[in-house]
């Protein structure tokens, strides 16, 4: 094979790994993601369904997978993490039950599309996370996406983000054996806290702040990538 040859090949195969999106049809693959993937699953709420269809998710996703950006499945985005199935974004983001005015805390940035999400639904987004190849990959992507409304931080999601509590919604994107007591004390009154919770066995929790006292509720089984420690933050 001749190096002008390779090179035919690499671009080919750049190519049908999704290096080219256009946008017919990333949004022939975002309608049906939202039709089949999570309508036909429960998830009603409008401003959800509209936001999961409008955030371009393969620029969320590595190249290498970008071809599979819209299907029913998590996704590896380097650093061991992954981007979380489309329909899980969605549940927990309905979860939220988000009008427009919260100030909502993510914690697990990741790609930052779940941070995207967020930023279609409310007023003001604050998203850590621990590992800062990923805060700094997403902190760039979210400004070139035009997002104003979302501040990255690198730092142990365990402690939450007490400079900018209380938050009227609280997301937690990988899986806590307990529930941080600082994400508790951070949730504002009448807040909700949607978070997996479990070390071999998880489950998506949803807890609302009801006059002080904390009320669970118990929603499906999931497996999330385990909440990681910064081990200064420990001590």
């Amino acid at each position: 094979m001749t190096r002008l040859n390779r090179i035919f090949l690499i671009i080919t195969v750049l190519f049908l790994l999704g290096a080219d999106y256009s946008k017919e049809i990333s949004y022939a693959r975002k309608e049906n993601m939202v039709n089949s993937q999570i309508k036909v699953r429960g998830v009603t709420d409008e401003r959800v369904l509209k936001a999961m269809g409008k955030v371009e998710r393969h620029l969320f996703v590595p190249l290498t997978h970008r071809h599979l950006s819209y299907e029913d499945y998590p996704l590896p985005i380097g650093e061991g993490q992954t981007i979380s199935q489309p329909y899980i974004v969605a549940l927990m983001t309905e979860l939220l039950e988000l009008k427009g005015e919260e100030k909502v805390l993510e914690i697990g940035t990741g790609s930052g599309y779940q941070a995207a999400i967020l930023a279609e639904l409310a007023k003001e987004v604050y998203t850590v996370e621990i590992l800062e190849p990923l805060a700094d990959r997403s902190q760039k992507l979210l400004k070139e996406l035009g997002y104003k409304n979302i501040k990255v931080k690198h730092g142990d999601g365990f402690l939450g983000w007490p400079e900018h509590a209380p938050f009227d919604a609280i997301i937690v994107t990988c899986a806590p054996e307990k529930i941080p007591p600082a994400l508790v004390e951070q949730l504002a009154e009448g807040g909700r806290l949607v978070i997996p919770v479990g070390a071999h066995y998880q489950e998506l929790k949803q807890l609302k702040k009801i006059k002080g006292e904390i009320v669970s509720k118990n929603i499906i089984p999931v497996r999330f990538v385990p909440m990681l420690r910064d081990e200064e933050s420990k001590k």
